[in-house]
């Protein structure tokens, strides 16, 4: 499988980094065309060869996007290694994505915490038509990590999504909501034209 320049981290890859996968990818499609940024995810514990658990599969389609052929798989120091930038559920994520491959300590970020980086730090306003795409995700990783520490939000939990695997309804809404918060301005930071649900 090719390495992809957006790498998204969460603990089985059946809930939360397929959504976030599967919502960027057809983002940056859309502005860049196909295939010329890959968004991948994997799993620190990836519930390996399974497809989308079903509720978050059923919150994808809400949002836009499609599960159709996704298969998660576990996260390798390889992954990470060849990524321009790390997006994780939570900062336990993070800190196991940074003991696989310390180098990733430069661009890995919870989701949220980039979501919050990129707006205090106004990276939102990239030029949205920089030439390169791949030039675009290493220069916001670049921005993010000089925000990082002079942008911290007033609760530390603000940074994770939250894992609804085995959980209420109402913990689904929760990380849907977490989700679709954070993702416009990453995508906009990343000069994808529309953000979730817009369509």
């Amino acid at each position: 499988m090719e390495a992809a320049q957006i790498l998204v981290v969460c603990t089985g890859n059946i809930c939360r980094s397929p959504l976030v996968e599967r919502l960027i990818q057809p983002a940056l499609d859309a502005r860049y065309g196909d295939g010329a940024l890959l968004v991948r995810s994997a799993g620190t514990g990836a519930l390996v060869g399974e497809a989308m658990d079903e509720r978050s599969a059923a919150i994808l389609r809400e949002l836009g996007g499609s599960p159709e052929g996704f298969i998660a798989r576990r996260l390798t120091a390889g992954m990470v290694r060849d990524a321009s930038i790390v997006l994780t559920a939570t900062r336990a994520h993070r800190s196991q994505v940074v003991r696989l491959w310390p180098k990733a300590l430069k661009y890995a970020f919870t989701l949220r915490e980039l979501a919050h980086l990129v707006q205090a730090g106004g990276a939102a306003g990239q030029d949205r038509l920089q030439a390169d795409p791949q030039d675009r995700v290493s220069a916001l990783a670049s921005r993010a990590r000089a925000l990082r520490g002079h942008h911290a939000p007033a609760d530390p939990d603000e940074l994770d999504v939250i894992d609804p695997f085995r959980r209420t309804d109402d913990i689904y809404a929760q990380m849907r909501d977490q989700v679709s918060t954070a993702l416009p301005p990453v995508l906009l930071a990343l000069g994808a034209v529309d953000g979730p649900g817009r369509k």
